[in-house]
């Protein structure tokens, strides 16, 4: 069975990330997802940019799927870099700058979540207060 996070809290994560969001002042898409990196909850504040809806999924995806946070992925990708072109496999959906991370319980990923409309530090920011919330709600 796939690991996965319920929807109430899956929801519940989102808006701690919406408020955090609202907070630095940056409309923001905020995706989570199961463990396999497939859609559990997406929420887009008002004025982010419609391109953060693929974004902030492919994010979850990636970091779900690659069992770690996104920007973890930005040096090895650079020319040169052990993973050099990894961003061009997968059908274009592998994201290697920041605001995707995995969720975990007990050491186990169920899940991930990513976060799209600002710049990268902005979206991880934004991705580890909803990281946050997760990990008060699993205690």
């Amino acid at each position: 069975m796939v690991a996965t996070i319920p929807l109430e809290r899956a929801t519940t994560v989102i808006e701690a990330g919406e408020q955090h969001a609202e907070e630095i002042g940056v409309p923001s898409v905020l995706t989570v997802s199961n463990a396999e990196g497939n859609l559990v909850a997406q929420h887009r504040m008002d004025g982010a940019w419609l391109p953060s809806v693929t974004i902030s999924r492919n994010k979850a995806y990636t970091a779900a799927g690659l069992k770690m946070p996104t920007h973890e992925l930005a040096e090895a990708v650079q020319p040169g870099g052990p993973l050099y072109g990894l961003q061009t496999n997968d059908d274009g959906r592998l994201v290697v700058f920041g605001g995707g991370f995995p969720l975990e319980v007990d050491g186990e990923i169920v899940g991930a979540v990513g976060s799209s409309g600002g710049m990268p530090d902005e979206d991880v920011e934004i991705a580890e207060a909803a990281v946050e919330k997760f990990q008060e709600l699993a205690e």
